[in-house]
Protein backbone atom coordinates (compact mmCIF):
# COMPACT_ATOMS: atom_id res chain seq x y z
CA UNK A 1 0.00 0.00 0.00
CA UNK A 2 1.29 3.51 -0.90
CA UNK A 3 0.20 7.07 -1.50
CA UNK A 4 -0.20 9.02 -4.17
CA UNK A 5 -0.23 12.41 -5.47
CA UNK A 6 -0.27 14.30 -8.25
CA UNK A 7 -0.86 18.09 -8.91
CA UNK A 8 -1.15 21.15 -12.29
CA UNK A 9 -0.68 24.16 -10.73
CA UNK A 10 -0.76 27.68 -11.26
CA UNK A 11 2.55 28.26 -9.16
CA UNK A 12 4.46 26.21 -7.37
CA UNK A 13 3.82 23.03 -6.47
CA UNK A 14 6.78 21.78 -4.08
CA UNK A 15 4.89 22.66 -0.45
CA UNK A 16 1.31 21.41 -1.64
CA UNK A 17 3.03 17.93 -2.61
CA UNK A 18 4.88 17.64 0.98
CA UNK A 19 2.29 18.80 2.57
CA UNK A 20 -0.26 16.25 0.76
CA UNK A 21 2.51 13.30 1.20
CA UNK A 22 2.31 14.23 5.26
CA UNK A 23 -1.54 13.70 6.19
CA UNK A 24 -0.55 10.28 3.32
CA UNK A 25 2.06 9.20 5.93
CA UNK A 26 -0.07 6.43 7.18
CA UNK A 27 -0.08 4.87 3.35
CA UNK A 28 3.87 4.24 3.63
CA UNK A 29 6.50 4.87 5.43
CA UNK A 30 9.04 3.20 4.36
CA UNK A 31 10.17 5.90 1.37
CA UNK A 32 8.91 9.33 -0.13
CA UNK A 33 9.91 11.02 -2.96
CA UNK A 34 8.64 14.00 -5.76
CA UNK A 35 9.17 14.87 -9.08
CA UNK A 36 8.57 18.18 -10.51
CA UNK A 37 8.65 19.90 -13.94
CA UNK A 38 9.73 23.24 -14.24
CA UNK A 39 8.66 25.75 -17.28
CA UNK A 40 11.73 24.66 -19.20
CA UNK A 41 10.13 20.92 -19.54
CA UNK A 42 13.10 20.07 -17.07
CA UNK A 43 12.58 17.59 -14.28
CA UNK A 44 13.44 17.68 -11.09
CA UNK A 45 13.95 15.05 -8.19
CA UNK A 46 14.22 14.39 -4.78
CA UNK A 47 13.54 10.69 -3.08
CA UNK A 48 14.90 8.41 0.00
CA UNK A 49 14.27 6.17 2.07
CA UNK A 50 12.57 7.10 5.49
CA UNK A 51 9.61 9.36 6.91
CA UNK A 52 8.45 12.70 4.83
CA UNK A 53 10.22 15.27 7.21
CA UNK A 54 13.30 12.77 7.16
CA UNK A 55 13.49 12.85 3.36
CA UNK A 56 12.61 16.25 2.69
CA UNK A 57 14.92 19.45 3.85
CA UNK A 58 14.65 23.20 3.23
CA UNK A 59 17.62 22.73 0.89
CA UNK A 60 15.88 19.91 -1.54
CA UNK A 61 12.15 21.70 -1.61
CA UNK A 62 14.25 24.67 -2.83
CA UNK A 63 15.29 22.62 -5.81
CA UNK A 64 11.94 20.61 -6.83
CA UNK A 65 11.00 23.67 -8.92
CA UNK A 66 7.67 23.61 -11.07
CA UNK A 67 3.79 24.11 -11.45
CA UNK A 68 3.45 20.44 -12.67
CA UNK A 69 4.73 17.35 -9.92
CA UNK A 70 3.62 13.95 -8.48
CA UNK A 71 4.83 12.60 -5.10
CA UNK A 72 5.15 8.89 -3.32
CA UNK A 73 5.01 7.66 0.15
CA UNK A 74 6.42 3.87 -0.40
CA UNK A 75 5.20 0.69 1.69
CA UNK A 76 6.60 -2.00 0.14
CA UNK A 77 4.27 -5.06 -0.14
CA UNK A 78 7.08 -7.67 -0.91
CA UNK A 79 9.72 -7.15 1.78
CA UNK A 80 12.27 -5.06 0.28
CA UNK A 81 13.46 -1.70 1.52
CA UNK A 82 16.40 -1.14 -0.86
CA UNK A 83 16.46 2.86 -1.77
CA UNK A 84 16.94 2.02 -5.22
CA UNK A 85 13.07 1.10 -5.32
CA UNK A 86 12.00 4.67 -3.85
CA UNK A 87 9.50 6.43 -6.16
CA UNK A 88 8.94 7.88 -8.56
CA UNK A 89 10.64 6.26 -11.29
CA UNK A 90 11.89 7.73 -14.58
CA UNK A 91 12.53 7.10 -17.88
CA UNK A 92 14.12 9.47 -20.35
CA UNK A 93 12.42 7.98 -23.59
CA UNK A 94 10.16 8.90 -24.94
CA UNK A 95 9.37 12.48 -24.28
CA UNK A 96 11.18 11.86 -20.77
CA UNK A 97 8.46 9.99 -18.18
CA UNK A 98 8.16 9.93 -14.66
CA UNK A 99 5.69 7.86 -12.35
CA UNK A 100 4.42 6.47 -8.78
CA UNK A 101 2.20 3.63 -8.33
CA UNK A 102 -0.25 2.47 -5.71
CA UNK A 103 -0.78 -1.07 -6.12
CA UNK A 104 0.30 -4.20 -7.10
CA UNK A 105 0.49 -5.78 -10.41
CA UNK A 106 -0.26 -9.39 -11.07
CA UNK A 107 1.23 -10.72 -13.83
CA UNK A 108 4.70 -8.74 -13.04
CA UNK A 109 6.74 -11.60 -14.64
CA UNK A 110 5.24 -11.85 -18.05
CA UNK A 111 5.30 -8.02 -18.18
CA UNK A 112 9.16 -8.43 -17.39
CA UNK A 113 9.29 -10.50 -20.55
CA UNK A 114 7.37 -8.39 -22.58
CA UNK A 115 9.68 -5.26 -21.28
CA UNK A 116 12.48 -7.09 -22.70
CA UNK A 117 10.89 -7.95 -26.23
CA UNK A 118 10.33 -4.32 -26.48
CA UNK A 119 14.08 -3.67 -25.68
CA UNK A 120 12.83 -1.85 -22.55
CA UNK A 121 15.48 -2.53 -19.10
CA UNK A 122 13.66 -3.15 -15.79
CA UNK A 123 16.36 -2.19 -13.04
CA UNK A 124 14.87 -3.14 -10.19
CA UNK A 125 12.05 -5.90 -8.27
CA UNK A 126 9.61 -3.15 -8.16
CA UNK A 127 6.46 -3.66 -10.76
CA UNK A 128 6.36 -0.01 -10.80
CA UNK A 129 9.33 0.25 -12.93
CA UNK A 130 7.45 -2.37 -14.88
CA UNK A 131 4.31 -0.39 -14.86
CA UNK A 132 6.42 2.76 -16.48
CA UNK A 133 8.11 0.30 -19.00
CA UNK A 134 5.37 -1.14 -20.17
CA UNK A 135 3.42 3.00 -20.17
CA UNK A 136 7.07 4.10 -22.15
CA UNK A 137 6.67 1.06 -24.48
CA UNK A 138 3.23 2.07 -25.38
CA UNK A 139 3.34 5.83 -25.87
CA UNK A 140 6.94 4.89 -27.89
CA UNK A 141 4.12 4.00 -30.40
CA UNK A 142 2.98 7.23 -30.50
CA UNK A 143 3.66 8.70 -34.14
CA UNK A 144 3.32 12.41 -33.33
CA UNK A 145 6.57 14.52 -32.67
CA UNK A 146 3.34 16.36 -29.92
CA UNK A 147 1.62 13.25 -28.75
CA UNK A 148 -2.86 14.59 -28.75
CA UNK A 149 -4.73 13.72 -26.54
CA UNK A 150 -6.19 11.20 -28.58
CA UNK A 151 -2.62 9.66 -28.44
CA UNK A 152 -2.45 9.81 -24.98
CA UNK A 153 -6.01 7.73 -24.18
CA UNK A 154 -4.88 5.37 -27.00
CA UNK A 155 -1.70 4.39 -25.23
CA UNK A 156 -3.13 4.15 -21.40
CA UNK A 157 -6.14 1.92 -23.60
CA UNK A 158 -2.75 -0.17 -24.18
CA UNK A 159 -1.78 -0.27 -21.17
CA UNK A 160 -5.05 -1.67 -19.37
CA UNK A 161 -4.72 -4.55 -22.19
CA UNK A 162 -1.36 -5.19 -20.71
CA UNK A 163 -1.65 -5.13 -16.74
CA UNK A 164 -3.28 -6.68 -14.46
CA UNK A 165 -4.47 -6.24 -10.63
CA UNK A 166 -5.00 -3.06 -8.30
CA UNK A 167 -3.48 0.17 -8.71
CA UNK A 168 -3.75 4.28 -9.30
CA UNK A 169 -1.34 5.26 -11.03
CA UNK A 170 -0.30 9.27 -11.92
CA UNK A 171 2.44 10.04 -14.20
CA UNK A 172 4.36 12.64 -15.74
CA UNK A 173 5.15 12.99 -19.51
CA UNK A 174 7.16 16.36 -20.74
CA UNK A 175 5.52 18.45 -23.02
CA UNK A 176 1.98 16.73 -22.01
CA UNK A 177 1.55 17.09 -18.20
CA UNK A 178 0.26 15.07 -15.75
CA UNK A 179 -1.76 11.46 -16.70
CA UNK A 180 -3.73 9.62 -13.90
CA UNK A 181 -5.24 6.15 -14.60
CA UNK A 182 -6.91 3.81 -11.95
CA UNK A 183 -7.77 -0.35 -12.68
CA UNK A 184 -11.22 -1.33 -14.12
CA UNK A 185 -12.09 -2.29 -10.62
CA UNK A 186 -11.49 0.25 -8.78
CA UNK A 187 -9.37 -1.25 -5.83
CA UNK A 188 -7.02 1.09 -5.41
CA UNK A 189 -8.40 4.34 -4.49
CA UNK A 190 -8.06 7.81 -6.76
CA UNK A 191 -9.61 11.08 -6.29
CA UNK A 192 -10.03 14.33 -7.79
CA UNK A 193 -9.76 17.64 -6.49
CA UNK A 194 -10.11 21.27 -7.90
CA UNK A 195 -10.05 24.69 -7.26
CA UNK A 196 -9.30 27.94 -8.31
CA UNK A 197 -6.05 30.08 -8.48
CA UNK A 198 -6.78 34.36 -7.69
CA UNK A 199 -6.99 34.64 -11.30
CA UNK A 200 -9.45 32.14 -11.40
CA UNK A 201 -8.02 29.56 -13.06
CA UNK A 202 -8.33 26.09 -12.22
CA UNK A 203 -5.59 24.08 -11.04
CA UNK A 204 -5.83 20.04 -10.37
CA UNK A 205 -4.43 17.93 -8.13
CA UNK A 206 -5.11 13.57 -7.71
CA UNK A 207 -4.59 11.57 -4.72
CA UNK A 208 -5.06 8.30 -2.97
CA UNK A 209 -7.65 9.97 -0.55
CA UNK A 210 -9.45 12.96 -0.17
CA UNK A 211 -7.56 14.48 3.03
CA UNK A 212 -4.51 15.04 0.60
CA UNK A 213 -7.13 17.51 -0.95
CA UNK A 214 -7.81 19.23 2.19
CA UNK A 215 -4.62 19.89 3.54
CA UNK A 216 -3.50 22.06 0.28
CA UNK A 217 -7.26 23.84 0.14
CA UNK A 218 -8.67 21.68 -2.87
CA UNK A 219 -12.01 20.50 -2.83
CA UNK A 220 -13.03 17.09 -3.82
CA UNK A 221 -14.84 16.82 -7.20
CA UNK A 222 -14.90 13.40 -7.32
CA UNK A 223 -13.06 9.79 -7.45
CA UNK A 224 -11.65 8.44 -9.94
CA UNK A 225 -13.77 6.03 -11.80
CA UNK A 226 -12.68 2.49 -12.60
CA UNK A 227 -10.72 2.04 -15.55
CA UNK A 228 -11.02 5.69 -16.37
CA UNK A 229 -7.64 8.02 -17.51
CA UNK A 230 -7.37 11.56 -16.85
CA UNK A 231 -5.18 14.14 -18.54
CA UNK A 232 -4.19 17.56 -17.36
CA UNK A 233 -1.94 19.76 -19.44
CA UNK A 234 0.64 21.42 -18.78
CA UNK A 235 -1.75 24.89 -19.04
CA UNK A 236 -4.62 23.08 -16.76
CA UNK A 237 -6.90 21.64 -19.52
CA UNK A 238 -8.73 18.44 -18.00
CA UNK A 239 -9.73 15.36 -20.10
CA UNK A 240 -10.80 11.91 -18.82
CA UNK A 241 -11.62 8.86 -20.96
CA UNK A 242 -12.79 5.28 -19.94
CA UNK A 243 -9.58 3.68 -21.10
CA UNK A 244 -10.24 0.44 -19.63
CA UNK A 245 -12.54 -2.58 -21.30
CA UNK A 246 -16.08 -3.60 -19.00
CA UNK A 247 -14.92 -1.46 -16.00
CA UNK A 248 -17.25 -1.76 -12.72
CA UNK A 249 -16.39 -0.64 -9.18
CA UNK A 250 -15.48 -3.01 -6.68
CA UNK A 251 -13.27 -0.98 -4.39
CA UNK A 252 -11.00 -3.22 -1.40
CA UNK A 253 -13.00 -3.10 1.54
CA UNK A 254 -10.33 -2.85 3.50
CA UNK A 255 -9.26 0.59 3.01
CA UNK A 256 -12.45 1.44 5.28
CA UNK A 257 -11.43 -1.14 7.66
CA UNK A 258 -7.60 -0.53 8.33
CA UNK A 259 -5.58 1.86 5.74
CA UNK A 260 -7.66 4.72 5.19
CA UNK A 261 -7.46 7.90 7.10
CA UNK A 262 -11.25 8.26 8.83
CA UNK A 263 -11.50 11.78 7.93
CA UNK A 264 -11.35 10.58 3.96
CA UNK A 265 -14.01 10.07 1.65
CA UNK A 266 -13.43 7.20 -0.31
CA UNK A 267 -15.98 6.22 -3.78
CA UNK A 268 -18.36 8.51 -1.77
CA UNK A 269 -18.32 6.75 1.70
CA UNK A 270 -17.19 8.61 4.52
CA UNK A 271 -14.19 5.99 6.37
CA UNK A 272 -14.96 7.69 9.49
CA UNK A 273 -19.24 7.03 9.28
CA UNK A 274 -18.20 3.29 7.81
CA UNK A 275 -16.49 2.58 10.97
CA UNK A 276 -19.11 3.58 13.27
CA UNK A 277 -21.56 1.22 11.60
CA UNK A 278 -19.09 -0.96 11.74
CA UNK A 279 -18.86 -0.54 15.72
CA UNK A 280 -22.68 -0.78 15.80
CA UNK A 281 -23.16 -3.55 13.89
CA UNK A 282 -20.54 -6.12 16.36
CA UNK A 283 -22.32 -4.26 18.99
CA UNK A 284 -25.95 -5.66 17.78
CA UNK A 285 -23.67 -8.99 17.23
CA UNK A 286 -22.69 -9.07 20.76
CA UNK A 287 -25.77 -8.28 22.01
CA UNK A 288 -27.61 -11.22 19.99
CA UNK A 289 -25.31 -14.10 19.80
CA UNK A 290 -22.76 -13.23 23.66
CA UNK A 291 -25.39 -12.12 25.92
CA UNK A 292 -23.46 -14.11 28.36
CA UNK A 293 -20.38 -12.33 28.57
CA UNK A 294 -20.80 -9.48 31.32
CA UNK A 295 -18.41 -6.66 29.41
CA UNK A 296 -17.54 -3.93 32.24
CA UNK A 297 -15.61 -1.78 29.58
CA UNK A 298 -15.07 -1.32 25.92
CA UNK A 299 -10.86 -0.64 25.47
CA UNK A 300 -9.39 -0.26 21.54
CA UNK A 301 -6.40 -1.04 20.14
CA UNK A 302 -5.50 2.54 19.01
CA UNK A 303 -5.72 3.82 16.71
CA UNK A 304 -7.58 2.40 13.69
CA UNK A 305 -10.15 1.02 16.32
CA UNK A 306 -11.50 4.09 18.37
CA UNK A 307 -14.24 5.13 16.57
CA UNK A 308 -15.36 1.41 16.35
CA UNK A 309 -14.94 1.28 19.88
CA UNK A 310 -16.83 4.28 21.16
CA UNK A 311 -19.76 2.73 19.27
CA UNK A 312 -19.54 -0.48 20.70
CA UNK A 313 -19.33 0.86 24.14
CA UNK A 314 -22.28 3.28 23.56
CA UNK A 315 -25.12 0.81 21.70
CA UNK A 316 -23.89 -1.45 24.77
CA UNK A 317 -23.96 0.81 27.00
CA UNK A 318 -20.82 0.15 28.62
CA UNK A 319 -17.96 2.23 29.89
CA UNK A 320 -15.53 3.01 26.74
CA UNK A 321 -12.31 4.31 28.21
CA UNK A 322 -8.77 4.43 27.01
CA UNK A 323 -6.46 1.39 28.13
CA UNK A 324 -3.50 1.46 26.14
CA UNK A 325 -0.72 4.78 25.94
CA UNK A 326 0.34 5.01 21.80
CA UNK A 327 3.74 6.17 21.70
CA UNK A 328 2.99 8.37 18.10
CA UNK A 329 6.62 7.96 17.07
CA UNK A 330 6.59 4.62 16.00
CA UNK A 331 4.68 3.52 12.84
CA UNK A 332 2.29 1.00 12.21
CA UNK A 333 2.64 -2.47 13.26
CA UNK A 334 1.10 -4.08 10.43
CA UNK A 335 3.56 -2.78 7.69
CA UNK A 336 6.61 -3.22 10.00
CA UNK A 337 8.76 -6.33 7.78
CA UNK A 338 9.35 -9.39 9.58
CA UNK A 339 8.15 -10.78 12.80
CA UNK A 340 10.85 -9.64 15.32
CA UNK A 341 10.31 -6.07 14.35
CA UNK A 342 6.73 -6.28 14.96
CA UNK A 343 6.80 -8.24 17.84
CA UNK A 344 9.26 -5.51 19.51
CA UNK A 345 7.37 -2.51 18.19
CA UNK A 346 4.31 -3.49 19.90
CA UNK A 347 5.92 -3.58 23.19
CA UNK A 348 7.66 0.14 22.37
CA UNK A 349 4.09 1.20 20.92
CA UNK A 350 1.57 0.29 23.47
CA UNK A 351 1.67 0.61 27.33
CA UNK A 352 -1.57 0.29 28.94
CA UNK A 353 -2.70 2.02 31.95
CA UNK A 354 -3.51 -0.59 34.54
CA UNK A 355 -6.43 1.25 36.67
CA UNK A 356 -8.55 0.80 33.26
CA UNK A 357 -7.95 -3.48 33.18
CA UNK A 358 -8.02 -3.86 37.18
CA UNK A 359 -10.69 -6.41 38.08
CA UNK A 360 -12.84 -5.92 35.29
CA UNK A 361 -13.85 -7.88 32.03
CA UNK A 362 -12.48 -6.32 29.07
CA UNK A 363 -13.38 -6.38 25.58
CA UNK A 364 -10.66 -5.28 23.54
CA UNK A 365 -11.43 -3.78 20.03
CA UNK A 366 -9.00 -4.17 17.39
CA UNK A 367 -9.41 -3.34 13.32
CA UNK A 368 -8.40 -7.15 12.44
CA UNK A 369 -6.31 -10.10 13.41
CA UNK A 370 -3.83 -10.52 10.70
CA UNK A 371 -0.84 -13.36 11.97
CA UNK A 372 -2.09 -13.02 15.75
CA UNK A 373 1.24 -12.31 17.60
CA UNK A 374 -0.19 -8.94 18.01
CA UNK A 375 -3.30 -10.11 19.76
CA UNK A 376 -1.74 -12.71 21.49
CA UNK A 377 0.60 -9.68 23.21
CA UNK A 378 -2.21 -7.15 23.68
CA UNK A 379 -4.32 -9.81 25.13
CA UNK A 380 -1.13 -11.09 27.73
CA UNK A 381 -0.76 -6.84 28.60
CA UNK A 382 -4.38 -6.91 29.61
CA UNK A 383 -4.07 -9.60 31.79
CA UNK A 384 -0.07 -8.87 33.42
CA UNK A 385 -2.45 -5.30 34.07
CA UNK A 386 -4.79 -7.02 36.56
CA UNK A 387 -7.74 -7.56 33.90
CA UNK A 388 -10.40 -9.94 35.12
CA UNK A 389 -10.91 -11.96 31.99
CA UNK A 390 -9.83 -10.63 28.08
CA UNK A 391 -12.46 -10.51 25.41
CA UNK A 392 -11.49 -9.43 21.97
CA UNK A 393 -13.57 -7.92 19.03
CA UNK A 394 -12.16 -7.51 15.45
CA UNK A 395 -13.47 -5.08 13.08
CA UNK A 396 -13.24 -7.11 10.28
CA UNK A 397 -14.06 -11.11 9.53
CA UNK A 398 -11.13 -13.92 9.45
CA UNK A 399 -8.46 -13.14 7.39
CA UNK A 400 -7.62 -16.50 5.93
CA UNK A 401 -5.83 -15.66 2.30
CA UNK A 402 -2.96 -13.40 1.21
CA UNK A 403 -3.61 -9.78 -0.27
CA UNK A 404 -2.32 -9.93 -3.92
CA UNK A 405 -3.64 -6.17 -5.35
CA UNK A 406 -1.09 -4.13 -2.86
CA UNK A 407 -1.66 -4.84 0.68
CA UNK A 408 1.26 -6.80 2.24
CA UNK A 409 -0.18 -9.37 4.03
CA UNK A 410 1.61 -12.51 4.55
CA UNK A 411 0.61 -15.96 2.93
CA UNK A 412 -2.00 -18.57 4.06
CA UNK A 413 0.15 -20.33 5.84
CA UNK A 414 1.07 -17.67 8.45
CA UNK A 415 -2.41 -16.25 8.79
CA UNK A 416 -3.81 -17.32 11.92
CA UNK A 417 -7.08 -17.65 10.78
CA UNK A 418 -6.34 -19.84 7.80
CA UNK A 419 -7.02 -23.47 9.00
CA UNK A 420 -8.59 -22.23 11.93
CA UNK A 421 -12.09 -22.23 14.01
CA UNK A 422 -13.29 -19.30 16.45
CA UNK A 423 -12.01 -21.53 19.21
CA UNK A 424 -8.62 -22.41 17.86
CA UNK A 425 -8.16 -18.85 16.80
CA UNK A 426 -9.37 -17.54 20.25
CA UNK A 427 -6.96 -20.15 22.16
CA UNK A 428 -4.51 -18.98 20.16
CA UNK A 429 -4.56 -15.42 21.02
CA UNK A 430 -4.86 -16.26 24.80
CA UNK A 431 -8.50 -14.50 24.67
CA UNK A 432 -11.69 -15.77 27.34
CA UNK A 433 -13.92 -15.04 24.22
CA UNK A 434 -13.56 -13.83 20.46
CA UNK A 435 -16.02 -12.05 18.25
CA UNK A 436 -15.46 -11.63 14.32
CA UNK A 437 -17.89 -9.35 12.27
CA UNK A 438 -19.66 -11.05 9.88
CA UNK A 439 -19.32 -10.20 6.30
CA UNK A 440 -22.10 -9.31 4.99
CA UNK A 441 -22.37 -7.03 8.41
CA UNK A 442 -18.61 -5.45 6.92
CA UNK A 443 -20.10 -4.78 3.73
CA UNK A 444 -23.53 -3.41 4.78
CA UNK A 445 -21.16 -0.89 6.57
CA UNK A 446 -20.30 0.93 3.92
CA UNK A 447 -23.28 0.42 1.49
CA UNK A 448 -25.43 2.18 3.78
CA UNK A 449 -23.45 4.89 3.64
CA UNK A 450 -22.91 5.00 0.18
CA UNK A 451 -25.98 2.55 -1.62
CA UNK A 452 -24.09 2.71 -5.44
CA UNK A 453 -21.49 0.89 -3.32
CA UNK A 454 -22.67 -3.29 -3.77
CA UNK A 455 -19.35 -4.98 -4.63
CA UNK A 456 -16.17 -5.08 -3.13
CA UNK A 457 -12.76 -7.01 -2.69
CA UNK A 458 -13.17 -9.38 0.02
CA UNK A 459 -10.49 -11.55 -1.50
CA UNK A 460 -8.93 -11.59 2.21
CA UNK A 461 -11.56 -12.67 3.32
CA UNK A 462 -13.16 -15.62 1.11
CA UNK A 463 -10.17 -16.69 -1.43
CA UNK A 464 -12.24 -15.77 -3.96
CA UNK A 465 -9.85 -12.97 -6.18
CA UNK A 466 -11.67 -11.00 -9.00
CA UNK A 467 -8.73 -10.49 -11.19
CA UNK A 468 -7.40 -14.55 -10.77
CA UNK A 469 -3.85 -14.44 -10.38
CA UNK A 470 -1.33 -17.51 -12.97
CA UNK A 471 -1.37 -20.40 -11.29
CA UNK A 472 2.08 -20.29 -9.60
CA UNK A 473 1.55 -16.87 -8.30
CA UNK A 474 0.97 -17.95 -4.22
CA UNK A 475 4.29 -19.79 -4.63
CA UNK A 476 6.15 -16.78 -5.91
CA UNK A 477 4.43 -14.36 -3.04
CA UNK A 478 5.63 -16.76 -0.66
CA UNK A 479 8.95 -16.53 -1.43
CA UNK A 480 9.00 -13.13 -1.05
CA UNK A 481 6.34 -11.98 1.62
CA UNK A 482 7.77 -15.16 4.38
CA UNK A 483 8.84 -13.72 7.11
CA UNK A 484 12.37 -15.78 6.38
CA UNK A 485 12.35 -13.86 2.80
CA UNK A 486 12.13 -10.25 4.04
CA UNK A 487 14.75 -11.11 6.50
CA UNK A 488 16.85 -11.61 3.63
CA UNK A 489 16.19 -8.93 1.93
CA UNK A 490 16.48 -6.56 4.36
CA UNK A 491 20.41 -7.93 5.09
CA UNK A 492 20.64 -7.11 1.33
CA UNK A 493 19.05 -3.89 1.46
CA UNK A 494 21.55 -2.68 4.35
CA UNK A 495 24.46 -2.31 1.60
CA UNK A 496 22.44 -0.28 -0.44
CA UNK A 497 22.63 3.10 -0.35
CA UNK A 498 20.14 5.14 1.82
CA UNK A 499 19.68 7.88 -0.06
CA UNK A 500 19.03 9.03 -3.68
CA UNK A 501 19.84 12.42 -3.77
CA UNK A 502 18.96 13.48 -7.49
CA UNK A 503 18.35 16.74 -7.53
CA UNK A 504 18.25 17.25 -11.58
CA UNK A 505 17.28 14.58 -13.92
Amino acid sequence: MCGVVGIVGTSPVNLSLYNSLQVLQHRGQDAAGIVTVDEDDNFHQRKANGMVTEVFQQRHMLRLRGNIGIAHNRYPTAGSSSAAEAQPFYVNSPYGIALAHNGNLINSKELKEKCKKAHRHVNTQSDSEILLNILAWKISQISHDVPTTDDIFEAISGVYDEIKGGYAVVCLVLGVGLIAFRDPFGIRPMVLGEKKDENGKSEYMVASESVALDVSGFKLVRDVKPGEALLITKDGQLYSRICAKDPHLQSCIFEYVYFARPDSIIDGASVYATRVRMGTKLAEQIQKEHQNLKIDVVIPIPDTSIDIAVQIARTLGVPYRQGFVKNRYIGRTFIMPGQKQRKKSVRNKLNPIPAEFAGKNVLLVDDSIVRGTTSLQIVQMAREAGANKVFFASASPEIRYPNIYGIDMPTSKELIAYGRNNEEICKEIGADALIYQKLEDLEASVTEENPALTKFDTSIFTGEYIVPPAKDYFENIEKQRSDDAKADKAWKDSSDSEQLDIFNI
